[in-house]
């Protein structure tokens, strides 16, 4: 009985981005730009955060470290990635893991998009907001994070490497423009 009220609890949770598309967004985004049909109207499809982990090729543990450190920003365990081919050079062969990587969907996604925007971008030293032209062409925008420790969850004083992160916020919108609108109504602080 308990466990049901629970999940019901669960269930019944809205992330306030979530609730602020649904109610305000929507309806910006369906006057701006003429949608007839409400399934038209560009939504967040996922978030992919990416670590490139380079070092971990002369010691496997650093894999390790920064997989406590992405699950505990995404909230969330992540996937090892591991290298398709061997390269001499890089001291790289077949199989070593090289990044971690996790993607974000419905309420993680929407409550790590509010995370980013409201507490780790202003915590980023010189921030002048994020570019307006990482766009891919399809609607899908892309960021890079140069540190790990602009988020609350990474405690500074256990951090051995300083580590850069890509973002990727994948959408529905079918242009770059749309997708802008769209973040931007996230209050994504692009540079002006």
């Amino acid at each position: 009985m308990a466990e049901a009220a629970v999940d019901n609890a669960a269930e019944r949770y809205v992330p306030r981005l979530q609730q602020v598309y649904r109610e305000q967004i929507r309806g910006e985004l369906t006057e701006k730009f003429g949608y007839k049909n409400p399934m038209e109207v560009p939504k967040l499809d996922k978030i992919v955060i990416n670590v490139g982990v380079g070092d971990a090729v002369q010691d496997s543990k650093r894999i390790r470290a920064v997989e406590q450190e992405i699950a505990a920003i995404a909230g969330q365990k992540p996937v090892v990635t591991r290298a398709k081919k061997s390269v001499a050079g890089f001291k790289l062969r077949e199989g070593m893991p090289i990044g971690v990587k996790v993607t974000l969907r419905r309420n993680r996604m929407y409550e790590f998009l509010d995370r980013l925007v409201t507490i780790a971008l202003p915590r980023v030293r010189d921030f002048r907001g994020v570019s307006p032209k990482s766009f891919d062409g399809r609607g899908n925008y892309a960021l890079g994070l140069k540190e790990q420790i602009v988020f609350p969850e990474i405690e500074y004083d256990k951090v051995e490497h300083v580590r850069g992160m890509d973002i990727i916020i994948a959408t529905t919108a079918k242009t770059d423009d749309e997708a802008r609108a769209l973040l931007a109504a996230f209050q994504m602080p692009f540079r002006q």
